[in-house]
C-alpha cells in the first residue's frame, strides 16, 4: 500500500502552459541537484521565463529541501523542461544543494562539496517509493550529469571547457537510494 509523503503544492505560474502527458507514459526519474542556495531562490530561478514563445521555464517536478520538505512545483501529467531532449519521458527531482553556486561555469570552482543531510535523502525515498507506486511505467533513474554531458567554455578561462552539468554530483549517496527503491539505473 502507497502512504504518500507530505508534498505542498506550489505549482509554478506557468504550469497549464506546460505540455499535458499520460503519466503511464513516464519510465524515468531523473535526479538533479539546484546549484542554488536555498528554496526561495530555486522557486525564483524555476519561476523565469527561459521560453518566451511558449511563456514557460527551467524546473523540476518536485524538490526536496535540506530539512526533508517536498515541494510540487509541476505534476507528473505535466512535462517540466528539467533535461535536455528527455523531458517527455521523464520526471525530475531537485535536491536544495549549493553544488557550484554561484560560479556555476569557473574552472576553478568545480567541486561539489556540499553533503546530501540524511533528512533530505531519507524524503527523496519516501518520494521516490510513492512515485515508483503510482507511476505504472516508473522503471528507471539516473542523474542530471550523466543525460547532459555537453561542456561549455568557462566563464575564467576562454580557452577551458568545463561540464555544463554536474549535479547530482559526487557526494549524492546513490547506493543508500538504490538499495531502498525498486529502480534500475539507467545504462545509456
Amino acid at each position: 500500500m502507497d502512504h504518500a509523503p507530505d508534498i505542498h503544492i506550489q505549482h509554478l505560474p506557468y504550469v497549464e502552459r506546460l505540455g499535458p502527458r499520460d503519466p503511464a507514459d513516464i519510465d524515468l526519474v531523473v535526479i538533479h541537484c539546484t546549484e542554488l542556495p536555498d528554496m526561495p531562490m530555486a522557486r525564483e530561478y524555476g519561476e523565469r521565463i527561459l521560453y518566451p514563445e511558449a511563456g514557460t521555464g527551467a524546473a523540476g517536478h518536485w524538490y526536496v529541501d535540506r530539512d526533508g520538505t517536498l515541494t510540487e512545483y509541476v505534476p507528473a501529467g505535466r512535462i517540466a523542461h528539467h533535461v535536455r531532449g528527455w523531458n517527455p519521458r521523464s520526471v525530475g527531482i531537485e535536491l536544495v544543494n549549493t553544488g557550484r553556486y554561484p560560479h556555476w561555469y569557473d574552472s576553478r570552482h568545480q567541486a561539489m562539496t556540499e553533503p546530501y543531510p540524511q533528512p533530505q535523502v531519507d524524503a527523496l525515498v519516501r518520494l521516490l517509493q510513492h512515485l515508483c507506486a503510482s507511476l505504472p511505467g516508473l522503471r528507471h533513474i539516473t542523474g542530471h550529469e550523466e543525460l547532459d554531458t555537453e561542456r561549455v567554455q568557462a566563464s575564467d578561462d576562454p580557452l577551458l571547457t568545463v561540464a555544463r552539468k554536474v549535479d547530482p554530483g559526487p557526494l549524492f549517496p546513490w547506493d543508500e537510494v538504490l538499495a531502498r527503491v525498486p529502480l534500475q539505473r539507467l545504462v545509456l
